[in-house]
Formats: C-alpha cells, sequence, structure tokens
C-alpha cells in the first residue's frame, strides 16, 4: 500500500432532499472515513451545500462543489461532474448506481444499493424498472471498485448481472448508538409533544413493498386498540398504496383516536420515538439493507422483523423473526410479544450483536483497504 494521498469525489445528489438509505449510507461512511483516514481528502458533489455542511460539519468549505445543472437531473453525469472530476483531478470517484462517462486517471466505485425491482416486479412501475435494469447495470459493470450494503444484495447482484461474488465487496451500513435517553423521559416527552403513549411503531417511508398494511390489518383484527394500544407510522409518503389508504379511510372513529401517522420527525424526537415503544414491528417484504430495526434495538426495545431478503442476515432477532407472507404467523407472533415481552437481557445481547456486526468504523476501514488495494 502506498501512502500517497487519497483525493476522493463524492456524488452526494442523493443527500440533497429528505432522509432515505444512500442518506444515512453516505453520511455514515464519510463521517468515519475522514476521522479515521486524514490521508483521504475528501469532496462533495451537491446541489444544496448549506444541506451538506449540516451533514458533515467538519468538512471544508472548498472541498463542498456545487452542481450547476442541479435542476436537470441526470445532466449532472454529462457535464458537472466530468467537468469537476478533470478540475481536481480526482484518484476516485464515488456513486450511487449510476457512473458518467469514465475520465483518465480516476477511477470509479460504485455502490448499487440493491436491485430488489429484478425480484419483485410487481412493485415498481414497467418504465421504473427499465430504466434502471440498463443504468445499474451499466454503472455496477464498468466500476473499478464494486460495492453494496448486504450479502444479499451482493448475491442478487453477482446473479443478475453475471459477475464475480468475489468482485463485489460489501459496505454494510452501520448504526449509531443511540444517545443516552432515559425510557421515562423518552415517554413523557412524546405524550407531551405528540400526545401519543404505549404504542406500537414503524419506521419507513410508504411503498407497496413496506408492508403497512400487514401490520395495520392485525392491529385492527387483534382489536388493539381496545386495549389502549396506540399504532404510529413514521415515514414519508413517496408513493400512494391503494390497500393502505382503503385500511385507513375505514377506521372507525375509536380506532383512528389510537392510529397515528407522521411524515417526518426531528432525528432526536425520532430517538425518543424508538426509546419509548412498546414494541417496534418492521413488515418489509424486500429490502436491499433494512436500518430502521437495527436502529430500534439499539435503543434497547423488542423488535419483530421480517426475515426476508436482506433482513435474514438478521438472526440475531430469532425467535421474534417472520415471514411478511404469513399473516397467521406474523398475528401470532406479534400478540405473544405484546403479551410476553423479550427479556432484558436478551434485548441487550440483541443491541450488542448489532453494534458489533453493524458499525462504521469496521466499514470505514473496509473502504479504505479497498481504496489502498
Amino acid at each position: 500500500m502506498s501512502d500517497k494521498p487519497i483525493k476522493l469525489f463524492v456524488d452526494a445528489h442523493t443527500m440533497d432532499k429528505e432522509y432515505q438509505g444512500t442518506y444515512t449510507f453516505l453520511r455514515g461512511l464519510y463521517t468515519e472515513l475522514m476521522a479515521g483516514y486524514p490521508d483521504v481528502d475528501v469532496y462533495f458533489g451537491t446541489s444544496n451545500p448549506e444541506r451538506l455542511q449540516l451533514a458533515f460539519p467538519n468538512v471544508k468549505p472548498e472541498n463542498v462543489l456545487s452542481y450547476k445543472n442541479a435542476r436537470l437531473g441526470l445532466l449532472r453525469y454529462v457535464t458537472d461532474i466530468p467537468r469537476l472530476i478533470k478540475k481536481h483531478q480526482f484518484d476516485f470517484a464515488h456513486f450511487q448506481y449510476i457512473i458518467p462517462k469514465s475520465k483518465s486517471g480516476c477511477r470509479y466505485i460504485v455502490t448499487t444499493h440493491d436491485i430488489i425491482f429484478n425480484d419483485f416486479e410487481q412493485y415498481f412501475s414497467s418504465g421504473y424498472r427499465k430504466s434502471r435494469q440498463y443504468l445499474f447495470a451499466r454503472g455496477i459493470r464498468r466500476a473499478a471498485i464494486k460495492t453494496t450494503v448486504s450479502a444479499y444484495s451482493q448475491e442478487r447482484i453477482a446473479d443478475y448481472y453475471n459477475l464475480d461474488r468475489n468482485d463485489i465487496h460489501i459496505l454494510a451500513n452501520g448504526v449509531t448508538p443511540s444517545p443516552e435517553l432515559n425510557r421515562e423521559a423518552a415517554s413523557k416527552l412524546i405524550k407531551d409533544k405528540f400526545g401519543i403513549q404505549n404504542y406500537i411503531l414503524y419506521v419507513s417511508r410508504v411503498e407497496a413493498r413496506k408492508n403497512h398494511q400487514l401490520l395495520l390489518q392485525t392491529y385492527l383484527r387483534l382489536e388493539l386498540y381496545k386495549q389502549q394500544i396506540s399504532l404510529v407510522f413514521i415515514g414519508k409518503k413517496t408513493m400512494r398504496v391503494s390497500a393502505l389508504q382503503q385500511l385507513i379511510d375505514g377506521l372507525t372513529d375509536e380506532q383512528r383516536q389510537y392510529f397515528y401517522f407522521i411524515e417526518q420527525v426531528e432525528q432526536d424526537d425520532l430517538s425518543s420515538f424508538y426509546k419509548a415503544c412498546k414494541l417496534f414491528v418492521y413488515p418489509s417484504i424486500a429490502e436491499g439493507f433494512g436500518i430502521p430495526p437495527l436502529e430500534a434495538a439499539m435503543h434497547g426495545v423488542p423488535v419483530l422483523c421480517s426475515s426476508a431478503t436482506a433482513m435474514q442476515s438478521f438472526s440475531f432477532f430469532e425467535p421474534y423473526c417472520f415471514d411478511p407472507n404469513n399473516e397467521a404467523e406474523f398475528a401470532f407472533k406479534l400478540k405473544h410479544m405484546l403479551d410476553n415481552p423479550p427479556e432484558p437481557d436478551h434485548l441487550k445481547e440483541v443491541a450488542n450483536q448489532v453494534q458489533q456486526q453493524y458499525n462504521w468504523q469496521q466499514t470505514a476501514g473496509t473502504f479504505y483497504k479497498l481504496l489502498r488495494s
């Protein structure tokens, strides 16, 4: 390995707007990389410099590069990014899914988080699938360094694009340890600020594959509202899900007073929501990774988690896992966990396992070795 400083460009346009998986990935990876490996000089490309610097308060202003063609979407790959790579003579450029035309002297890194639109076509439009099939294939095949976030995605990408699995490196998402929150204080904050108490929590943006309707219909079937147990969904409504909307529209007045749908909360409030919940449930059918159940576990609360796709790696949640396509199993386990909560020792062990397996220090170290290899 050479000790020569590395000049690295990061296309950070996915951090310009709402929080999502790629935002969490880039913030976690590069916060740790810049703190632990000062010989890597990191520059970020963005159309929202102020938001970028909130995510990375210690980054030098001259390392934040503004896109001129931000409003024209993919045009940044044709104009802005090649211009910046040529001007600054970067050694590496890191992209999520999609890459521009190659530039001499700069090696491209691609992180393809998932290709679940290939295995779960029913949840995606034809136009969505076709455009990404071409662009994602082009990106991962041409990248000098190929990465993804989970063993599940590694296997599916290698199989679908006919690549050697060993050439696709895993940069797992890390989970930041929860702040030292007192459960009683968190519960009081949520009650005082939001008027919510004694609740089941699900954190995820709304898409059909996220399977909110399974949780809501099971909650209603078990008549948990009659036990004064509330149900809270937190997440942006990125698309209309008819089955979910029909359930919500059909709620009675009694049911409605125990159901809450919040699109977005501040990070500190989200931590309090995690800490104060009675049970966190993650019923998603298809994920390239699945961060929220790990975040919940780090807050020391009971987690009932889907075992589908990437979540099959979360074996530390056993026996509190379920097949999201098996409604009877889910209903049984949900009721069982409410009636028989896991012991504190189990919750502590799960949190320890999550911290050991999914931390940004480990992921940044893996990434640095790839840069130096």
